[in-house]
């Protein structure tokens, strides 16, 4: 991965180097979600299973000669990067998001067209509310994890956000969930706990810096304030997104007609047992969408794609009837293989993790993904995927490979891989000793 020092070095250049050096950083840099936190409206909340947003708008751009008349469609929409960044160039998305927080997140973002002027009047008549409210007894005090994870003054200041907003008339329905967004993107900044890299958080863990609730929520509005105002210099118009709430395994001719995309821009979840129900678990609680880490899978993980144990154990999948599913004969021979090998070498583990009923149930829901890809995609459209491949106990996953193969049995006319980096080669602290990488897999129809 590069780093920000390496967008710097690009001053020292000029011309058709400095082009060329560009974009060579933003290949290399199109897999991380770092650079969205310089982005305006990208930055507004910080989700880590994401890629970059300027990676994704200028590929966007790059095709097709009249923009106007493109379609662009992100299946694992996530927070909204691939929607923010077609409207920044005025074409026309769709978004799915089976997490029902996550897409909340998306589709606030994409009311960036709402008058900065009254987005900050109403903020601050909300603030003034909730300093009155907190001269009273504010609400819910009693989540464990809520009260493992700030100081008393700071949850009793968020509270009295959360309790204003809730009883607040607004002036729109747009306002009113930027100013939700808000109220939720300063949760972290004013928690004394740790985040873990992918976003868990670590109650145990302390910061150095922990922001005050209300100081945090003005310089918050403030910031969205400057990226609307921005977007209106740029006389750009409003939203042409559309992020809905429904899964990638079932959508077309309902939520998306059939042939009517040119470009899917996206990153599947990797089958790496990242638990993306538990990644938002501190803001779902402090706004009452689950009590504890138990509630995870009835409310948000039975609907995504079965990428971490957690969810396949929850399940109590069988991996025989996983490896008989029509979609997966394709590779069933080398999908049976792996999947066999971890059902005995998870056993040896302390974990005994389900990995081999996880891997299989993933290329399951993801031969699905692709045969409704089939079917709203024109004749021409190409897809891009973001996504690595995996080696749960040490047992090797080509995942391009095996995503590669099914799109082809749906129809699809070719694949091919690029490489953008090598994951998991510095093997301190490592769980296993398998060379990983990362990279866009491109199909075309």
């Amino acid at each position: 991965m590069k780093s920000n020092s390496d967008v710097g070095q690009l001053d020292l250049l000029t011309g058709s180097e400095l082009a060329a050096a560009r974009e060579n950083v933003l290949r290399n840099r199109s897999g991380s979600f770092v650079d969205n936190m310089k982005l305006p409206i990208h930055r507004w909340f910080r989700y880590s299973a994401g890629f970059s947003g300027d990676w994704a708008k200028q590929l966007i751009a790059s095709k097709c000669e009249k923009i106007e008349d493109l379609t662009v469609l992100d299946p694992f929409s996530g927070s909204g990067t691939t929607l923010i960044s077609a409207d920044m160039l005025g074409v026309k998305s769709y978004g799915l998001e089976p997490h029902s927080f996550v897409n909340k997140v998306a589709s606030a973002k994409l009311s960036w067209n709402v008058d900065p002027a009254i987005l900050v009047s109403e903020s601050n008549a909300l603030l003034d509310f909730a300093k009155e409210l907190l001269k009273g007894q504010c609400a819910d005090l009693e989540s464990p994890l809520l009260l493992k994870c700030f100081s008393e003054t700071s949850l009793k200041s968020l509270c009295s956000l959360r309790d204003a907003f809730n009883s607040f008339a607004f002036s729109s329905a747009e306002l009113a969930e930027l100013i939700w967004l808000a109220i939720t993107s300063i949760i972290r900044k004013t928690s004394s706990a740790g985040t873990a890299q992918w976003q868990y958080v670590l109650p145990k863990k302390s910061k150095k810096r922990i922001a005050e609730p209300y100081q945090a929520f003005k310089d918050t509005i403030q910031n969205m304030a400057e990226d609307m105002q921005l977007a209106k210099s740029l006389h750009l118009a409003s939203s042409r997104a559309s992020c809905v709430l429904a899964d990638a395994r079932s959508f077309s001719g309902t939520v998306v007609a059939e042939n009517s995309i040119d470009l899917v821009v996206t990153s599947p979840p990797y089958p790496n047992n990242y638990d993306y129900a538990d990644a938002t678990r501190l803001e779902m609680t402090f706004w009452g969408y689950i009590k504890g880490w138990k509630d995870l899978q009835g409310s948000i993980r039975k609907d995504l794609i079965r990428s971490c144990s957690q969810h396949s154990a929850a399940e109590k999948l069988k991996l025989e009837g996983l490896l008989e599913t029509e979609c997966l004969s394709p590779i069933k021979d080398e999908v049976s293989k792996v999947c066999l090998e971890l059902e005995k070498v998870r056993l040896t583990k302390g974990g005994k993790k389900t990995y081999h009923t996880m891997v299989a149930a993933y290329f399951v829901d993801l031969a699905r993904v692709w045969g409704e890809l089939y079917k709203v995609c024109r004749e021409g459209a190409e897809i891009c995927f973001v996504v690595g491949d995996s080696a749960p106990y040490g047992v090797h996953v080509p995942v391009e490979k095996w995503l590669g193969d099914i799109a082809l049995s749906h129809g699809f006319e070719s694949w091919e891989f690029e490489k953008l980096r090598d994951r998991n080669v510095k093997w301190k602290n490592r769980k296993h000793t398998v060379p990983l990488h990362e990279g866009r897999l491109w199909v075309k129809k």
